[in-house]
């Protein structure tokens, strides 16, 4: 495949390295998750991005809203746990790699960004060892198979980045119904399990009522948390300029449902835009 290849400085870590036991392990996740009938095709999904024996359980359940339709490309967007940059950063060339396969970049999309505001631009090397936008891949290689990937990093999250980047997406993709943007975020970090609940579940209600505007106040004053708050307020606001409004929350869990210990616990969240 032309181009730069970013190859997976996380698989044998954060998820199973073995592509047998990847796709295996997706699929049990697959298997346990139940949702509710889907009534149009979703433009968006939020899902979280800790190692797949924490949020894989929950990420599948966003993933499995995806099953049976078909995207050319899948717009991911992360934020940035390594590296502080006040703009939104692509990886425009070439192709995204884990234990599946190679993912081939969207490169006429990701030019077309890059070309839409100064805000944007080809960055690879903030990408290199960042774990939150790959680590959705492997579910995507699963239930979709074939796409073309547009990656996208925010290294600051204010709400007129989002607006931008939100605008800038609306112009790129245009008409085309072939795109699925897929925000990638966990939520609250190291408070107990009840304070834990009691903040994820602002973020859930916001989304579950559409309020991005709400939600930023949410987030700016500490009623709430979300390392990709950024990336789920850009999802919801290209969905909202496509007249995609409608929301489902489909589950929540928290690292302390995985390892029992309650004391200091990573909230998680799946929902599904259309």
């Amino acid at each position: 495949m032309p181009g730069p290849v970013r190859s997976s400085p996380i698989a044998g870590s954060w998820y199973p390295g073995d592509p047998d036991v990847l796709k295996g392990d997706i699929e049990a996740y697959f298997g346990r998750a139940s949702i509710p009938d889907i009534p149009a095709k979703p433009i968006a999904i939020v899902s979280p991005h800790a190692g797949y024996v924490y949020s894989g359980p929950v990420a599948a359940h966003a993933y499995k809203a995806l099953a049976g339709y078909e995207y050319s490309t899948v717009v991911v967007i992360s934020p940035s746990h390594r590296a502080y940059f006040p703009s939104i950063a692509i990886w425009g060339e070439g192709a995204y790699e884990t234990p599946l396969g190679q993912v081939p970049i969207d490169e006429e999309l990701c030019t077309a960004l890059v070309g839409s505001s100064a805000s944007i631009k080809e960055e690879k090397k903030v990408h290199l060892a960042e774990h939150a936008l790959e680590i959705q891949l492997p579910f995507l290689q699963v239930v979709l198979e074939s796409f073309r990937l547009c990656p996208i990093m925010m290294g600051e999250q204010g709400f007129g980045l989002c607006k931008d980047l939100a605008g800038s997406l609306d112009k790129c993709i245009g008409k085309r119904d072939d795109v699925l943007v897929v925000a990638s975020s966990d939520l609250s970090h190291f408070h107990s399990y009840e304070r834990a609940v009691a903040m994820d579940n602002i973020v859930a209600e916001r989304i579950d009522a559409f309020d991005i505007e709400g939600l930023n106040l949410d987030l700016e004053e500490g009623a709430c948390e979300a390392c990709g708050g950024g990336p789920i307020m850009a999802a919801m606001l290209y969905a909202k300029a496509r007249a995609k409004t409608n929301t489902l929350m489909l589950k929540y869990a928290n690292s302390g449902d995985v390892t029992g210990d309650r004391s200091s616990v990573v909230g998680y969240l799946a929902a599904v835009i259309y």
